[in-house]
């Protein structure tokens, strides 16, 4: 009871309106719920949870399928909390540009400055800049990643394990994308703060922005009681290369872990509000959580004006601060509808959140099926999201 309590007073700052008063073609939104609708009858699609905000407005939340993956599992809960991968990247890297404002760090600070054991083997250049915008040459996964998670390892492990590896190249000569730069990002915000990086992102963004059903990692408290809160986390549908093993997203490990890279756990609703939020320029209510100005270079091509990034790289695959922007050309996740003011992310267990501040749009599709490397679900319901706009 206090958990869809919570639930339902985070979709509450939002007001929820008709798809009509939103400047949304009602057969076209209609259209599109019944696509999702079919993708979970018919099994592509274990679960999924989707919202559109536009204009100040949300269509609230919609839900389909079953809230485990197999084929006796209750229906899918209206309180489902989903594991959502990446789309944590942009959110921590939001959570660093909070300390930028306050004067803190700047981007061309050397990652060495806060964690010294950092600048080896080719890594003394490395800034927080690089690690915003994948350009730090840090690899995605470790070597030994998998006998990390394996032996349930906790997140300073994967730290130190970072600090060791040399580069693909040197830095800002290249776009490769990195998770282990969100895990050094993370370890920059504890070391400035003083305090772990999902306490940090709670206080400051979170629980203002009443995001109640959000953490990076559950706490100790989701297990505990008659009704824990993890029992809401939608069961993903795990891929071959995890299905038997003690790490993968449905265990307790990973779930607690809290990566930087890919550990948040949250609902439609939490996430329409912090869409809101940019959407906003970094205003809520009466406070102003992040400057327009961050919200700006956040969201814009930084690669842009890297001058040793390959002008190709620049041109058709840019990034902001953390953000995903507008790939022209490319229909993975995002699809082909999309605006050059779009930007987003997407994430490995089947998750898309796009903004567009031209439409003052944004869409989020959370779903229990992993779709890497191509996004085939998830780019046709931007399709048809964006085919409704009107």
């Amino acid at each position: 009871e206090p958990a869809l309590r919570t639930h339902q007073e985070s979709v509450a700052m939002l007001t929820i309106d008709t798809p009509l008063n939103m400047g949304l073609n009602p057969a076209r939104w209609e259209q599109m719920l019944e696509l999702v609708r079919g993708w979970t009858a018919s099994d592509e699609i274990p679960a999924a949870g989707m919202a559109v905000v536009r204009n100040g407005k949300s269509t609230g939340t919609h839900l389909f399928g079953r809230q485990l993956c197999s084929a006796d599992s209750p229906p899918v809960r209206e309180d489902a909390i989903f594991l959502i991968a990446s789309i944590t990247k942009p959110i921590v890297g939001m959570g660093v540009l909070l300390l930028l404002e306050r004067g803190l760090l700047v981007l061309d600070d050397r990652v060495k400055r806060f964690v010294p054991e950092f600048g080896n083997n080719g890594k003394h250049g490395v800034t927080i800049r690089h690690l915003l915008t994948h350009t730090s040459g840090l690899p995605d996964m470790l070597p030994n990643n998998t006998e990390l998670r394996a032996a349930h390892a906790p997140l300073p492990a994967f730290v130190e394990e970072t600090c060791r590896q040399p580069l693909a190249f040197r830095p800002g000569r290249g776009v490769q994308y990195q998770s282990m730069g969100f895990c050094m990002l993370g370890e920059i915000i504890r070391r400035v703060t003083g305090m772990p990086c999902p306490q940090f992102l709670r206080d400051e963004l979170f629980e203002p922005l009443g995001m109640y059903d959000t953490a990076l990692g559950a706490p100790d408290e989701w297990f505990e009681g008659d009704s824990p809160t993890v029992a809401r986390i939608a069961e993903s549908r795990i891929p071959e290369v995890q299905a038997e093993t003690n790490w993968h997203w449905n265990t307790r490990y990973w779930r607690q872990l809290g990566a930087p890279w890919g550990g948040l756990l949250t609902t439609p609703a939490d996430l329409a509000r912090f869409a809101q939020l940019m959407l906003q320029d970094g205003r809520w209510g009466e406070s102003m959580l992040f400057s327009s100005a961050t919200v700006a270079a956040a969201t814009r091509n930084q690669l842009a004006g890297m001058r040793h990034v390959p002008e190709l790289e620049q041109r058709t695959r840019p990034w902001g601060l953390g953000w995903r922007l507008h790939w022209p050309g490319d229909s993975r996740n995002f699809g082909d509808l999309l605006g050059p003011r779009n930007y987003g992310h997407w994430g490995a267990t089947g998750t898309l959140l796009w903004i567009d501040s031209g439409w003052q749009t944004a869409a989020i599709m959370l779903t229990t099926q992993p779709q890497e490397p191509r996004g085939e679900y998830l780019a046709r319901f931007s399709n048809a999201v964006a085919a409704a706009l009107c």
